[in-house]
């Protein structure tokens, strides 16, 4: 029993990869598209493209994650969409502290083009709001068993 679920979990973690890597190219994509289309060295300009390009990754997330990662657990009821947008904002903070964080240490360690500094702490960004999102969404919004199957 325990290998199955070990299985289970290792299945989910990759599905829940490859929907990620899906996320990561929305969500760069967008956001050097948008420092592309608007360049700005301001950092409170960043961080608002870095919201906007990972509010875009997480609708996708949400829509492939609830279908393939956790379809027998996902159940859009008001309750569950809430708790997806409530991890989804603390990720999204996690997501602004680490951007901003590394832009900073950046700015004092600068020896990189901006460009690639900016990329760099774009993908520490995603990579701990991503490790944080996978446990909110496996633990608090699609957890083991549904609402209504734990009281019967």
């Amino acid at each position: 029993m325990k290998q199955w679920r070990i299985g289970r979990g290792s299945k989910q973690v990759m599905s829940f990869s490859a929907i990620g890597v899906m996320n990561a190219l929305v969500d760069i994509g967008v956001l050097n598209l948008l420092m592309l289309l608007f360049p700005t060295d301001d950092r409170i300009q960043l961080i608002a493209y870095n919201t906007i390009s990972y509010t875009l990754a997480i609708v996708n997330s949400y829509f492939w994650n609830a279908k393939l990662t956790f379809p027998s657990k996902s159940i859009h009821d008001r309750r569950q969409v809430l708790l997806f947008l409530v991890q989804a904002v603390i990720a999204l903070g996690v997501s602004n502290l680490v951007f901003y964080g590394a832009l900073i240490a950046f700015d004092w360690m600068s020896f990189l083009p901006r460009y690639i500094e900016r990329n760099i702490s774009k993908g520490l960004a995603m990579f701990l709001s991503s490790a944080s999102s996978f446990f909110m969404m496996k633990h608090l919004v699609f957890p083991r068993s549904k609402p209504d199957q734990e009281s019967k």
